[in-house]
């Protein structure tokens, strides 16, 4: 008999510990590990997951927005926080935090030297950030020379680290563009290191660079959806264990009978006897509306049962027909084994999306920490 009354969302502390071990394992013992907390905790519990990687051994933190690391100081984080994404309104906040800024552009390098210079700073770190392909943020080979002028004129901040993304480094077909990439990213922080007359620290690997790249994973690493295990690609896969289980019940069971229709726009209509399970989740709960219509399905006692007709905001109704279940019986969205990864493609779509997506109002339990 299913003991779950509720939809949770259940967040393994003994999966992610193994997730951090294994991504550690590919690297050499100086490579640092920045573990990327953003989004929630790529829809988890971001405190509960840095909290963790705290204590067993994180040398760094990345979030996209300042009042993302705000949540992480005020929960106690002592380790470094790096803030991807900045906006110049939220400098002040970021300072007082003790944040540290990815510069990415001429505007926003200007803006924040002004912010430190008013607040008298002195050596306050910061991150500079390169566009070496992925032509999102970033600052240009070209604009080395006027940011060492910048610099030059200021003592109220200085280079923590320089750093790149990959854009397709899961992807085998686009090597050659990864090794360009890699190959620029050298380019540039060898003309600003000569620059700058010191080394700040290098890095460029997201996940996949971390697996598929060894020779760019320089003084740091940053992985996010490996921690919490993803590996983008089927054989890393294997090595990693999901840390999040989105599980709920069956609220009530009907039959429909042949012709019968079922939710709104009447988007399923039976043709034969149905047996339904209606699911206390919806699109509210972080499951779009693309997964309705048998795009996406549920595990019940260890069957799929597809969703059928439109998403609901708050219920989901699934096939059950040649499933052996009863109301109360436990309802697996995604886990280990029936991975966000698998239901997020039969939508078409990526784990990112389902993972990210999960409300805040399902009820996090979390478990295996020792």
């Amino acid at each position: 008999m299913s003991k779950l009354k509720e939809t949770i969302l259940e967040i393994n502390l003994t999966h992610l510990t193994h997730n951090y071990t294994y991504l550690k394992s590919k690297l050499d013992s100086k490579v640092r590990l920045l573990a990327v907390v953003k989004a929630a905790g790529y829809g988890s519990d971001s405190v509960t997951i840095a909290k963790h990687l705290e204590k067993i051994g994180a040398d760094y933190f990345a979030v996209a927005y300042v009042s993302e690391g705000i949540t992480l100081r005020k929960a106690g984080i002592k380790t470094p926080i790096l803030v991807l994404h900045p906006q110049p309104i939220n400098f002040s906040s970021l300072i007082k935090y003790n944040l540290e800024p990815s510069l990415y552009s001429p505007r926003i390098l200007r803006e924040f030297i002004s912010i430190a210079e008013a607040k008298n700073q002195n050596d306050y770190p910061v991150h500079i950030k390169f566009n070496t392909g992925l032509n999102r943020l970033g600052l240009w080979e070209n604009d080395v020379d006027y940011i060492i002028n910048n610099l030059k004129k200021t003592k109220s901040i200085k280079v923590k680290s320089l750093f790149s993304h990959l854009a397709a480094s899961e992807d085998h077909n686009e090597k050659e563009f990864t090794i360009r990439q890699i190959n620029l990213f050298k380019k540039i922080t060898s003309q600003m290191i000569d620059q700058l007359g010191y080394k700040p620290i290098l890095h460029q690997c997201n996940t996949s660079g971390v697996l598929n790249y060894p020779e760019a994973h320089f003084d740091m690493v940053r992985t996010g959806i490996g921690l919490f295990g993803y590996g983008n690609d089927a054989n890393y896969d294997t090595h990693l264990k999901p840390i999040a289980s989105l599980k709920s019940v069956i609220s009530q069971i009907h039959t429909l009978e042949p012709g019968e229709t079922l939710g709104y726009n009447r988007a399923f209509v039976s043709d034969g006897y149905t047996k339904t399970a209606t699911i206390p989740i919806g699109h509210a709960d972080g499951i779009g509306r693309q997964y309705g219509n048998k795009n996406g399905f549920f595990i019940v006692n260890g069957k799929k049962a597809f969703i059928l007709g439109n998403v609901c905001m708050d219920m989901i109704m699934i096939d059950i027909t040649d499933i052996d279940c009863k109301e109360g019986d436990e309802v697996i969205i995604f886990d280990n084994t029936s991975s966000a990864a698998i239901i997020a493609e039969s939508a078409g779509t990526i784990s990112y999306e389902l993972l990210t997506a999960i409300s805040p109002r399902v009820k996090r339990v979390i478990i295996g920490n020792n």
